[in-house]
């Protein structure tokens, strides 16, 4: 529900925050939360979701190449959008929104859901690369002493990704497997 607060307080809103079983319908932090999750799965189940064809490329070249895989993402709606976009297959693990709920993780730019990743994969975090197109993901791979930080930037703020920790930025994954 920081996403919501943080939403909320960016418009000068306050709202009770609720209980985390609050309805859809409830004036809360917690009943706009879900809300929000509820449309936002039934947009994945109803549209789909796209994968970026050159990531799923160069993880599918990581996985033919026997290196260890796993997905971090703070959304708890992870492995849905995973399954939609038919690529849940990829990835050995998956640290999202509801595994930090339950091992209380912080959140990025806190470290904690890369280094579960890598315990949950039994890597070191030294001999280990993050993948990340946020400026916060990017800055907790540097904080977590992630052996690589590859910035991912199909928007345009390269820039701010390396001074955020990025040790290298490319558009698309597949920019790695291409090489200059």
């Amino acid at each position: 529900m920081d996403g919501v607060r943080s939403f909320l307080a960016s418009r000068g809103i306050e709202l009770p925050e609720g209980e985390h079983d609050d309805p859809p319908t409830a004036e809360t932090v917690n009943g706009l939360g879900n809300r929000k999750n509820d449309l936002v799965l039934r947009q994945i189940h109803d549209q789909g979701v796209e994968a970026y064809p050159g990531s799923v490329r160069y993880v599918q070249a990581v996985r033919d190449a026997g290196l260890h895989r796993a997905v971090v993402s703070s959304s708890a709606n992870c492995h849905d959008v995973l399954v939609a976009a038919g690529i849940d297959d990829l990835f050995e693990t998956r640290i999202d929104g509801s595994v930090a709920e339950i091992q209380h993780l912080k959140g990025k730019p806190a470290p904690d859901t890369f280094l579960a990743g890598a315990r949950a994969l039994g890597v070191e975090p030294a001999e280990s690369a993050v993948f990340e197109d946020a400026l916060a993901g990017v800055a907790a791979g540097r904080a977590g002493s992630f052996g690589f930080v590859v910035g991912v930037d199909p928007v345009g703020q390269a820039a701010a990704l390396r001074e955020h920790g990025a040790d290298v930025v490319v558009t698309d994954l597949a920019d790695l497997l291409d090489g200059p």
